[in-house]
């Protein structure tokens, strides 16, 4: 038996970018409609490449309330997820909880935030459990 050794990952410069305090803190249960919003990315293989998924969860009842795929992994499908999110919502005063991947931490994610009335949520650096809910439903997803 032999463990497999991830590379570290590179670190890319000394970009701005804008990091939310962790408002939701695994607090995942016993929500309200629109009360709580989480939000991630996952690529999907396919045989011309990979496509990317980017959806929003409302904790109250899990439901996926919005969702667009994409080509790229970029802060484009991240706002036009969030969108598709305030066309079938209102989301004055919703928490949003991300993880810190480079579209949520950006200047132009942050804005939008704010310009919707939206509380931000950022998980940990480093920390999936953070955003355990999302994580767990790309995982049963995927599998299925």
């Amino acid at each position: 038996m032999q463990s497999i050794i991830r590379k570290k990952r590179r670190v890319w410069g000394n970009r701005i970018s804008r990091v939310f305090d962790n408002v939701l803190d695994r607090k995942f249960k016993e929500r309200t409609e629109n009360e709580v919003l989480v939000t991630d990315i996952t690529y999907l293989p396919t045989k011309s490449g990979f496509l990317y998924l980017s959806a929003v969860q409302d904790l109250y009842n899990n439901e996926i309330v919005a969702w667009k795929i994409g080509e790229r992994n970029d802060l484009e499908l991240v706002m036009d997820t969030l969108h598709e999110l305030t066309t079938k919502r209102n989301v004055y005063r919703s928490i949003i909880h991300s993880d810190q991947g480079f579209q949520y931490t950006s200047i132009k994610y942050h804005q939008k935030v704010e310009q919707l009335g939206m509380i931000g949520s950022h998980s940990r650096k480093g920390n999936c459990h953070d955003n355990a809910c999302m994580e767990t439903f790309f995982s049963q997803f995927k599998s299925e």
